[in-house]
């Protein structure tokens, strides 16, 4: 099988690609090759499977490169992040609109030529929700994204969904929330808040919390991403709704809940509060969240706060 992997550099790409490596799609061994494209590489593995391109994924040049010869499956996470695309919107439409549908016209010309259809498995966004949320969601609720990345996402989720419809594409759309926890802090996602609480917990530094204790968000670790990236990929088409798109489960819990729970795993967590009202409207009002349909399908979430903390702090 071979696979491609945008974003692979990314904080959830690397997890995946290790799972990759390590226990395969289907079964471990069943990876041929590994295609691996990101802006950079801080360390590509080094496996005879493995090959790591820098470059924009949906330049030409690259495009012609990975797939000279055609690919299985590909897990298209790249993409900017939200409030960095909202900083900068021409860099936000040339990576997360144009060249999100330059690699999508690429795979289906691949199908054409090659009677090979590739199953595609694109990490969307539950910002194609937008803000404010109502009280409770669900497989019916609507998407009204009210910011330009949430809007690029439910573009890609509809192209991807009318290609898969016409047999261009194999496609399945997961509407993911933040992930935690990122190392450091990054001020390209709003959301960044969510793994400063757990990174500063850990190394027992203070961390002053954009969003209030009683805030409440969705909040699901790397592993369990990685886990849901992954039940997609090995998803049978026969039977499955028509638009192929889900909301995975999440943890829908207040921020107290969490800081509380680091601070019995690591003896104390030094969490202040300084709510920023954009932050916490974006980020820290986000209802009750059930996708009965993703469920259904055998998406999951990490089970308890405690099980979303070690995995969470894991390096799967």
């Amino acid at each position: 099988m071979r696979i491609l992997v945008t974003g692979a550099n990314g904080f959830v790409g690397t997890a995946l690609v290790r799972r990759l490596l390590n226990e395969g799609v289907a079964y471990a061994g069943d990876v041929t090759q590994l295609l691996l494209v990101d802006q950079k590489f801080d360390d590509a593995p080094a496996h005879a499977q493995v090959r790591a391109i820098a470059g924009d994924f949906g330049a030409p040049h690259l495009l012609d490169s990975l797939l000279a010869q055609p690919v299985d499956l590909v897990f298209h996470l790249a993409s900017v992040p939200g409030a960095q695309a909202e900083a900068d919107h021409a860099l936000g439409e040339r990576v997360n609109l144009y060249a999100k549908l330059a690699l999508f016209e690429r795979l289906g010309q691949q199908a054409q030529a090659h009677s090979r259809v590739p199953r595609v498995v694109f990490a969307s966004s539950v910002a194609v929700y937008g803000a404010p949320l109502p009280a409770r969601m669900d497989e019916h609720t609507l998407p009204q994204p009210t910011t330009s990345y949430g809007v690029h996402k439910l573009v890609g989720e509809q192209v991807l969904s009318d290609w898969t419809r016409r047999g261009k594409l194999d496609g399945d759309r997961l509407r993911l929330p933040g992930i935690v926890a990122r190392p450091g802090l990054s001020a390209g996602h709003g959301s960044a808040f969510m793994s400063a609480i757990f990174r500063a917990a850990q190394a027992g530094e203070r961390y002053a919390c954009p969003v209030s204790p009683l805030a409440s968000a969705w909040w699901m670790s790397r592993a369990c991403c990685v886990d849901n990236l992954l039940h997609a990929a090995r998803l049978s088409a026969d039977g499955l709704h028509a638009q192929r798109v889900w909301t995975p489960p999440v943890l829908h819990l207040e921020v107290k809940t969490i800081v509380d729970a680091l601070a019995v795993r690591f003896g104390s967590a030094r969490i202040d509060y300084s709510p920023d009202e954009r932050i916490e409207r974006l980020f820290g009002r986000q209802p009750p969240l059930m996708d009965q349909r993703a469920v259904e399908a055998g998406f999951q979430h990490d089970g308890t706060v405690d099980s979303l903390i070690a995995r969470a702090l894991s390096d799967d």
